[in-house]
């Protein structure tokens, strides 16, 4: 292990991924056992998502979530990356976090983010609509005033008020400067386009402004990490989620993850075949030592103080393996 690599921190974000032929709940099951494991594993911090109406994708009440995974874990952070804020009302989502740290006190991180529903039914079922993104910046100082008791309704977030839940901004574009101006910590992806990465890390450094949640820039890199074997079952690891996004760009909806060995008999248009190849580049894949390099390469590029791994894929027992190796890496113990 490199003095880079011991000095970054590694957490999970697990999207609850279903798996063709498997029922939906069984996604979330193994999200809590997955958390389990990366506690066990040394993990920092374990995360959950936000998607509505979305075949492949079982979790769509991340704080609801969250909860089962802080009850089954003891140690290891837990949070969200992230909650959707156009899809909420600020106080609403303070008064979740502030349950949260209530009941799990020490351990509660507040992943944000800007995303609205995928299609035009999901919007209008949350009562969203497409631009209601470009008011993230004054929904997210809207949820932190209720944390502060600043709110000028006169109204107070019950029992958040007074707690200490730190927030991260899921950057992606504009999210960046957003972060910056709150004096937030930034999660930024994905690995595939590392130039545009770097671009966003480097505008968040420019413009970021101190705050009462950071006194300096915190900067969390995310995607895929893949680890096994030999690089052809690493390469394995990435063929569901390959296929699944190549089918979403092309149909409009995310399916649930296949099982490897039957992606490559599957028919693809030239289309799909494209976005198919492109979705398995750019990830960092490999054996334990092919991926200690790139790594290597990667923290040193971004200086980032932490990598948010967001890997799923079809064989839970492969994918659990990936971690374990992962965990070799940065502990330097046989885990």
């Amino acid at each position: 292990m490199t003095p880079t690599i011991s000095r970054t921190r590694f957490s999970v974000l697990d999207r609850s991924r279903t798996r063709a032929g498997r029922p939906p709940g069984e996604a979330l099951r193994d999200t809590v056992l997955l958390a389990r494991e990366a506690e066990r594993l040394g993990y920092h911090r374990f995360w959950v998502s936000e998607h509505h109406g979305v075949p492949g994708v079982a979790g769509s009440a991340p704080t609801v979530l969250a909860a089962a995974v802080a009850g089954a874990t003891r140690t290891v952070r837990v949070g969200t990356g992230g909650v959707m804020l156009p899809n909420h009302r600020p106080l609403v989502v303070a008064e979740q976090f502030g349950v949260l740290e209530s009941l799990f006190p020490g351990r509660i991180d507040m992943g944000l983010g800007r995303s609205v529903g995928f299609t035009d039914g999901v919007r209008r079922a949350l009562g969203s609509e497409k631009d209601a993104a470009d008011r993230f910046e004054e929904q997210l100082a809207e949820l932190l005033g209720w944390f502060r008791g600043t709110s000028p309704t006169g109204a107070h977030a019950r029992p958040a008020e007074g707690l200490d839940v730190p927030p991260f901004v899921l950057a992606m574009g504009e999210g960046a400067a957003v972060a910056a101006r709150a004096g937030l910590p930034m999660v930024i992806g994905d690995l595939r386009d590392r130039d545009r990465m770097r671009r966003g890390i480097d505008r968040y450094r420019d413009l970021f402004r101190p705050s009462p949640w950071a006194a300096e820039p915190y900067v969390v890199v995310s995607g895929t990490v893949a680890v096994a074997g030999t690089p052809e079952a690493a390469r394995r690891l990435l063929l569901p989620e390959a296929w699944s996004m190549a089918y979403s760009r092309t149909h409009g909806t995310f399916p649930p993850l296949p099982p490897a060995e039957e992606v490559g008999s599957r028919p693809m248009t030239a289309k799909e075949r494209g976005f198919y190849e492109a979705g398995l580049t750019g990830h960092l894949a490999g054996t334990e030592d092919q991926v200690a390099d790139a790594l290597e390469t990667l923290l040193k590029e971004t200086e980032a103080q932490e990598v948010l791994v967001t890997t799923s894929t079809y064989d839970r027992t492969a994918l659990l393996d990936s971690y374990r190796r992962l965990a070799r890496i940065f502990t330097a113990v046989d885990a």
